[in-house]
């Protein structure tokens, strides 16, 4: 009689032993079942029908899956009322971390943004008191009230918190009676000759005469031109007068021309006038409409320029600090070299309006209130304070680094700065600890008036610390910049990422 055996086969495609079904978590492992002769031939299955039939799957457990993980939520994005949290959702594999999005399941992923409340916001309104009396006795005017700013339970507060466009008027005209014009005169002057054909000068006004009769002074008329209130004609504020005739004839003697004041660019050559009488005597008495020009401009050649301090001491062979001619940005400027004797020379801008117009405070004043911001926000030293901050300081410049590269201004560079109180404070930054009220009293200011740049607009500041504000002025030119910073502590700074860049003026 033939022996059978079940015989474990496993399919052509699969190689032994069979791999699981899924590629992580709980599947299943299938296999082949034959009955088979000892030497392995392949028979029906009726045969092996007296034997146990093995089993053709069985569990198995592929590598831990990929599944959802959720960071902390972030802070509230508003202070009062409804807003949102947001947090970071990303895919984790145990043991391995952060992996590919799409190995999660999508509809299982964690939500990233959910609603959040905090205390419900003071609504603040503009209040109007009454309007005070006309300021004008007659004719058109202005009247007055006072507006203010108020929170809760009407308590006045920084006119900051209530929105600008819908302020109510704090003045509009008024009318009162007509008013009746009429000229007023001062006396003549004295000849502006002492010989000679000159002329007398006189001040001439309109002025308004109100019911009480007091005389106001309405507009200065001291040119030919009618006020549009008073009588014609005009009464004339000057005229011609002659007290003797000049015993001699005089004229503008010229000198001739000094060098030019540069050896290189765009200086000025200069000469000397002199008022001559025809007996060659120092006189007084030429016409002032005549006199000849003192000064010109002149242009001898091109300044010769470079590209940084290190090719002025390369190509010229210069080891010592000073003022030289550099192309930046396709214009030719005046840079400060320092540290010309090394092989790192550095770039300076002169700061050519002085250094009280080139400055960065950090106030040290606190306030024992910081919730309040007395006297308007102006700075007191009666104020209800300690001088106590650390940080405090008062730093003066008088020249600052410059990256020719970038344009940009190295505000830590100390090396041409006074600080006349506390600790140093880096160009271009200002702060303070005195309040929480909006009330800052650090400042800053920086004046390039006369070097040739001005402040990008790009260049922007930004706070660090509490309840910083910051206030920065610019003036049109981007030549002068002014600001004020503070809080419960903190400043400002130029941003990162652009830092204190400038331009070619």
């Amino acid at each position: 009689m033939p022996l059978f055996s079940l015989f474990l086969h496993p399919p052509p495609s699969l190689h032994f032993p069979l791999q699981c079904s899924v590629s992580c978590g709980r599947g299943t492992k299938q296999r082949e079942i034959a009955c088979v002769y000892q030497n392995q031939t392949k028979i029906e299955e009726e045969h092996c029908g007296h034997l146990p039939r093995p089993r053709t799957e069985k569990a198995c457990r592929a590598q831990g899956c990929p599944s959802w993980k959720a960071n902390r939520w972030r802070e509230c994005s508003v202070t009062c009322g409804v807003g949102s949290q947001n947090r970071d959702v990303y895919c984790r594999l145990k043991g391995t971390g952060r992996v590919r999005e799409d190995l999660c399941d999508a509809q299982q992923r964690l939500a990233i943004v959910r609603p959040c409340q905090s205390a419900e916001c003071t609504h603040y309104t503009w209040v109007a008191g009454e309007w005070e009396d006309c300021n004008a006795t007659c004719g058109e005017g202005m009247r007055s009230r006072k507006v203010g700013c108020m929170g809760a339970a009407m308590t006045a507060v920084q006119d900051d918190y209530c929105e600008p466009s819908s302020q109510p008027a704090s003045h509009q005209t008024c009318k009162a009676a007509p008013c009746h014009y009429m000229w007023t005169s001062g006396q003549w002057s004295q000849c502006s000759s002492s010989c000679g054909v000159g002329y007398q000068q006189r001040m001439v006004s309109c002025s308004v005469v109100p019911s009480s009769q007091a005389l106001r002074s309405y507009a200065a008329a001291q040119s030919s031109s009618a006020s549009p209130h008073c009588p014609e004609p005009h009464p004339p504020g000057s005229r011609p007068c002659l007290l003797r005739d000049c015993p001699h004839t005089t004229y503008w003697k010229v000198g001739q021309w000094s060098k030019c004041s540069l050896t290189c660019g765009a200086g000025v050559m200069e000469r000397r006038v002199e008022c001559m009488t025809s007996k060659g005597h120092v006189s007084k008495h030429c016409r002032p409409s005549e006199r000849p020009e003192s000064q010109a401009a002149c242009r001898d050649r091109e300044c010769q320029s470079f590209a940084s301090c290190r090719e002025v001491q390369m190509r010229l062979g210069v080891k010592i600090d000073g003022e030289y001619y550099l192309k930046v940005k396709s214009r030719t400027l005046q840079i400060y070299c320092a540290e010309m004797h090394t092989d790192f020379p550095k770039e300076f801008v002169t700061l050519r309006s002085g250094q009280t117009d080139n400055y960065s405070e950090v106030y040290g004043h606190r306030l024992v209130n910081p919730f309040e911001c007395p006297y308007n926000g102006s700075r007191r030293q009666d104020c209800d304070c300690r001088n106590d901050y650390s940080a405090a300081g008062y730093t003066l410049f008088h020249k600052v680094r410059l990256d020719l590269s970038s344009l940009r201004i190295m505000i830590t560079d100390l090396q041409f700065s006074q600080t006349l109180l506390g600790r140093p404070v880096p160009f271009a930054t200002a702060g303070d600890c005195y309040s929480a009220a909006k009330c800052p009293q650090g400042q800053f200011s920086i004046n390039l008036i006369g070097t040739g740049l001005k402040v990008a607009e790009a260049t922007k500041w930004t706070s660090q610390g509490n309840y910083v504000s910051v206030k920065v002025h610019r003036s049109e030119d981007g030549a002068r910049i002014y600001g004020r910073c503070g809080g419960f502590c903190g400043k400002c700074i130029p941003q990162a990422h652009n830092g204190l860049l400038l331009q070619v003026h």
